[in-house]
């Protein structure tokens, strides 16, 4: 519906002055919580900004001349803009914006700035585009040209697409590189270093045909996600980290995997594609170049080791994403029942009990066993409010006792008030609740394959699902039995495994209480906002625009920023081992069990049947 000219101004005002202004005054509340260095580059720090607020008026000057509008997705402009900024970038507003705060960031030496916001609202942008723009303007013009990727042609790249190369993958991997090999040698950049950063710009330019800068573009994408999981990861496994003798030399970085050496096995994998013949030639020099790096102590061993990894993965991740689709579309088929009288026993339940087993385990391990009792109450409650949301919420007469997660996440935020009662902080129970949760609600999404719950809407062969059981839900309610679907259960567990090693890693270094249960409301909610657009529940309402639990996760979302000013600056204990808790969680976990996967299919009373 479009906006009248008052609305207009008000939504130009809160997006213009509003958003900056309590970016602001977050970062400076949440400075103090932020471990990270406050690196202080003015000249880095105008540069990026400049060019970030050029990017921002060059797209919004497209969409007013081309578009025949401005930047507003409730009042979007009429017509598709693929001219201008917009040929070369896909969203060169939100890029923009997020150069901005970064530059804004280094400029002023705000840690919380650079660590904490400037991340999270490039997060916000990416689920703005993947939850709601990316399908609006499917639904508005129909097939719509992706310029984020180069296209996957047979002929030369044009000039275009190893432009939009650069920007996305080599300019983030060379600053990368910058970074870590200038903390590592603490001092200025060797003719080694240039070589290695020479070739791996030069590479998008001797790529022979578009397919083969796609491929090197989509590596270089897949390895930053990547190499994300491991650095948090490794601190996990390697507390000593006994791979690097000198590991204070590298400080922050000596946990990230090799940029350079990453950036090396890209460029090569370039040469390899472009000269076949030669690919063992270019794959040597790679590993000389590796060992170099390592030796000149440009890298530790284990971050070496890492990048090697890191690279594996991302070549690979074609097969890798293969076989993580056909294990979710046998599991979304592994629906089994047993019948004791009028008692069945489903499966997916298991599953249900296993998050709600390691949910309690987490939690009172990280907290200490003296905050047991407040732990199970605030679990308990969290259960109540699942079912109840989802009774009041989406119940029917087909669905009698279904569960909501944000009815979940609600009743245990509301529980945890109750720790007071058992002289216990609720700030401590809602903090290892943030970290428990992703984990559990990954485990949780199990069930949901089985069940047929949170499905996809129709999706190409290549990402698709297909649920065939008669007794899954997607059988059971919609038309698209044996149709591809996105497994959006997968894209959920794949986030929440990357959220729960990051909250994982943070409590590992004391942080604030504060800070870890606002992250976890804020990218709870970013990655449901994000998934809610590829899902497919016909039962789920769309209210102006967006779909019911977009407008939770928003709410989500907003949370996250008032918990990490207002909750407990207490840093986070360390976890200690307790029997007690883990004979409680297994008690829980049999009570999820039986509460998820346990009903009474003879009858029509409230609550007895799952399905």
């Amino acid at each position: 519906m479009a906006l009248s000219v008052t609305g207009k101004v008000f939504y130009s005002v809160f997006f213009l002055v509003a958003v900056p202004i309590l970016l602001i005054a977050w970062a400076a509340a949440t400075n103090s919580l932020i471990g990270m260095p406050a690196l202080r580059l003015l000249p880095f720090g105008v540069t990026v900004a400049c060019v970030g607020f050029a990017l921002m008026l060059s797209g919004i000057r497209d969409l007013w001349v081309y578009g025949g509008g401005l930047p507003m997705n409730a009042d979007p402009p009429p017509h598709y803009v693929v001219r201008g900024t917009y040929r070369l970038l896909p969203h060169p507003i939100y890029t923009g914006f997020s150069m901005l705060c970064i530059g804004v960031s280094a400029s002023t030496g705000s840690a919380s700035g650079l660590w904490l916001v400037s991340p999270i609202v490039m997060l916000s942008c990416a689920a703005l585009v993947l939850g709601y723009e990316h399908h609006d303007l499917r639904n508005r013009f129909g097939r719509i040209g992706s310029s984020f990727l180069p296209l996957p042609t047979d002929s030369s790249p044009p000039l275009i697409e190893i432009a939009r190369c650069w920007l996305c993958v080599v300019v983030p991997w060379a600053t990368l590189c910058v970074i870590q090999i200038s903390q590592a040698s603490q001092r200025r950049l060797l003719y080694p270093d240039a070589a290695v950063l020479a070739t791996f710009a030069a590479a998008p330019f001797l790529a022979a045909t578009g397919r083969q800068i796609r491929n090197f573009s989509t590596c270089g994408l897949v390895a930053i996600l990547t190499a994300f999981a491991l650095f948090l990861l490794l601190p996990l496994i390697f507390p000593a980290n006994a791979f690097d003798p000198q590991p204070q030399q590298h400080g922050l970085w000596v946990y990230f995997p090799s940029a350079p050496v990453i950036c090396i096995f890209l460029a090569a994998s370039v040469f390899a594609r472009r000269w076949p013949a030669l690919r063992w030639i270019f794959g040597g020099l790679a590993i000389v170049a590796a060992a170099s790096i390592v030796i000149t102590n440009r890298s530790g061993l284990l971050d070496a080791i890492a990048g090697l990894v890191t690279i594996t993965i991302a070549s690979q991740i074609v097969p890798i994403w293969e076989m993580l689709r056909n294990c979710t579309e046998r599991l979304a088929g592994s629906w089994k029942e047993w019948r004791f009288g009028t008692v069945r026993v489903i499966n997916h339940g298991f599953y249900a009990g296993m998050g709600g087993f390691l949910a309690v385990v987490i939690s009172g391990l990280f907290a200490g066993p003296e905050h047991l009792a407040a732990i199970l109450v605030a679990a308990l409650s969290a259960v109540i409010g699942a079912a109840l949301w989802a009774q009041y919420v989406e119940g029917s007469a087909q669905l009698l006792r279904p569960y909501g997660f944000y009815g979940g996440l609600l009743g245990g935020t509301l529980g945890a008030l109750s720790a007071s009662f058992f002289r216990t902080s609720p700030w401590m129970v809602l903090a290892v609740f943030s970290v428990c949760g992703p984990w559990a609600q990954a485990l949780g999404r199990l069930r949901c394959l089985v069940q047929g719950c949170c499905h996809g809407s129709p999706a190409p062969d290549a990402i698709g699902i297909r649920y065939v059981h008669p007794r899954s839900r997607v059988c059971r309610l919609t038309a698209w039995t044996g149709v591809p679907l996105h497994p959006t259960p997968l894209y959920s567990i794949l986030w929440n495994v990357l959220v729960g090693l990051l909250l994982f890693r943070i409590w590992t270094v004391h942080a604030a209480l504060s800070l870890i249960i606002g992250l976890y409301f804020m990218l709870s909610g970013i990655g449901r906002f994000a998934e809610e657009g590829w899902r497919g529940e016909p039962q789920t309402r769309i209210i102006a625009g967006l779909r019911l639990y977009q407008w939770a996760a928003i709410a989500s979302f907003l949370l996250g920023p008032v918990f990490s000013v207002v909750g407990g600056r207490a840093p986070a204990p360390t976890p200690e081992f307790s029997w007690s808790v883990i004979f409680a969680a297994a008690l829980f976990g049999l009570f999820i069990c039986f509460a998820m996967g346990v009903d009474f299919p003879e009858s029509n009373r409230r609550f007895s049947r799952l399905t």
